[in-house]
């Protein structure tokens, strides 16, 4: 893979930028401060400001290294980040991107996320050059499994009791697509 780092990328409804420090606020508001949005995520929803605030610092200092891939999700109509998208992890042996998001509550079942994720997966299959995409949710979230679906992931089985979320140890359901079959 060539790594580019966290591009502009522009659908017909959103612009999938860099977080910035500015952000923090509008990120408080619109996520990381809902229990009820981090319920199935590695990361517990904040109680303060300055805990965004600080993750933002972190998430700027990251975007000097092109492995990093990390979009504030802005839809154009609102004009502040209502989400995140990223590659969770990246596995350059195998030209592997794994892929996770998050949306706020008040901003899901619009088809941002959907059109996020079919976003950064033409941006890591032509420009990057990966070779593999995948992604997982708790089975217990199956509206983050639809989105996948609708992107063309298929599901390839589910991992026993093999992440750590806010629920615990838990199963995921994984999915995946191969550059050929995308589009």
């Amino acid at each position: 893979m060539e790594h580019k780092g966290t591009v502009k990328l522009e659908t017909k409804r959103l612009i999938l930028r860099r977080f910035e420090y500015a952000d923090s606020e509008a990120a408080f508001r619109n996520w990381t401060s809902d229990p009820m949005v981090t319920e199935f995520l590695r990361w517990k929803n904040h109680s303060h400001l300055s805990e965004t605030q600080s993750l933002a610092r972190f998430w700027e200092e990251k975007y000097s290294d092109l492995r990093w891939y990390h979009w504030a999700i802005v839809p154009k109509e609102i004009g502040e980040p209502v989400g995140t998208i990223s590659a969770a992890n990246v596995y350059d042996d195998t030209d592997t991107i794994e892929v996770g998001y998050c949306i706020g509550r008040a901003f899901q079942n619009r088809g941002y996320t959907t059109e996020a994720l079919h976003a950064v997966m033409g941006f890591f299959f032509d420009t990057v050059g990966a070779c593999r995409i995948e992604a997982k949710h708790d089975p217990r979230n199956p509206a983050s499994g639809r989105v996948m679906e609708k992107c063309g992931m298929t599901y390839k089985g589910t991992l026993r009791r093999s992440e750590r979320t806010n629920k615990g140890v838990v199963d995921v359901r994984v999915y995946s697509i191969l550059r050929e079959e995308y589009r």
